[in-house]
């Protein structure tokens, strides 16, 4: 009498288990073989809003720079944004460019003066521009000098912890407590108006201190590690564990945070400037214009409305390209595949799955 062996009923496989393995096998055909830094720069390539907002600063900044020249550099446009011309106010200081006709204007045309003109004559193309030039260039110093700042600080005291660790974190507290706005009125009233480069570099003496916690932050978890203590075996110096060990694996963190300083810096010196205590001429910034023009904002909106689209721009795509930084150095952060890539990579599971049980009948 024969007997035959009872069969394990097959359960069905869950569904989120299969999904979790499809999107991981999805992520690490990806990666393969890719460093990290790589593997950064692809994550970054991918995310389409930093894509579209580094687009857009690109073409923002060459715009300022080549129209009305930079340094002794001339530009291509007539105007440079400081002549008056109280005979010749076209049309009563409007905008030349009109839409074209798909977009419900007469026609796409520039004119001399596309931005309008002010009261008393000069190209406010020209002198928008040059307030796109300071902007960025007083984004960019306060974004190296909080940078550097930030890193000193949070890595000595995050490395070296101790009574250096307590004094250096009071210190920061106590910027913390400073109000950046009244420290820039002050510092604006005494000297009488600053520069731009002046402004910048004292408004990142006080920005430092977020980036300065959170690189102390890595840097007291990282020291723990076990990289960092086979550099101490191996006898290399404190400053070489510092900036060759620890500091290229919190570089993500320093960056994410100095590009997001950048764009709150965008703000704060328009804030200043249309205070007054801000940039004063004879520089022309975004801030400032805004300030200049508030009292023609009913009867000639246009000198108001450009600088401050422009001070959107910029502060919207550094912002977007924080993002794309965050999302790129973030392990954490997975990219969600496409409904055509899960369908294949199932396929693929599947086949893989039927081989190996065909290989293991054979075997037995």
């Amino acid at each position: 009498m024969s007997t035959s062996t009872p069969q394990t009923p097959q359960t069905p496989e869950d569904p989120t288990a299969v999904s979790a393995s499809t999107e991981n096998a999805i992520e690490l055909k990806d990666v393969v073989g890719l460093s990290q830094g790589q593997i950064v720069r692809k994550r970054f390539v991918r995310h389409k809003g930093a894509m579209i907002g580094l687009l857009f600063l690109i073409l923002t900044a060459l715009l300022a720079f080549t129209s009305v020249g930079f340094g002794p550099v001339p530009g291509w446009w007539q105007y440079n944004g400081r002549e008056t011309n109280l005979a010749i106010v076209e049309a009563g200081g409007a905008p030349t460019m009109h839409l074209p006709t798909f977009l419900g204007g007469p026609g796409f045309a520039i004119g001399d003066h596309p931005f309008g003109q002010d009261e008393i004559g000069r190209d406010m193309f020209a002198r928008v521009m040059l307030g796109v030039q300071t902007s960025l260039k007083v984004m960019f110093i306060i974004g190296i000098v909080s940078c550097i700042l930030g890193i000193l600080v949070g890595a000595l005291a995050g490395f070296y912890r101790g009574r250096l660790d307590t004094l250096l974190m009071r210190v920061t507290d106590l910027f913390i407590t400073v109000p950046v706005l009244v420290i820039g009125a002050v510092v604006g009233k005494i000297t009488g108006g600053v520069s731009a480069a002046v402004f910048a570099a004292s408004m990142g003496l006080l920005l430092w201190t977020s980036l300065a916690r959170l690189v102390r932050g890595e840097f007291l978890a990282l020291r723990e590690r076990e990289f960092v203590d086979a550099a101490r075996v191996a006898g290399a110096s404190s400053a070489r564990i510092i900036f060759k060990h620890i500091l290229p694996n919190a570089v993500g963190t320093i960056i994410v945070s100095t590009t997001l300083l950048m764009s709150s810096a965008i703000l704060l010196e328009t804030a200043l400037s249309f205070l007054g205590f801000g940039i004063t001429e004879p520089e022309i910034s975004l801030g400032k214009l805004i300030s200049d023009y508030q009292q023609a904002f009913s009867t000639r909106p246009w000198l108001f409305w450009w600088p401050g689209l422009f001070i959107v721009i910029i502060a919207l795509t550094v912002n977007f390209i924080g993002d794309g930084l965050r999302d790129a150095f973030d392990p954490r952060q997975k990219r969600i595949p496409s409904e055509r890539k899960m369908q294949r990579a199932k396929a693929a599971l599947a086949d893989t799955q039927i081989d190996g049980r065909i290989a293991t009948g054979s075997g037995a």
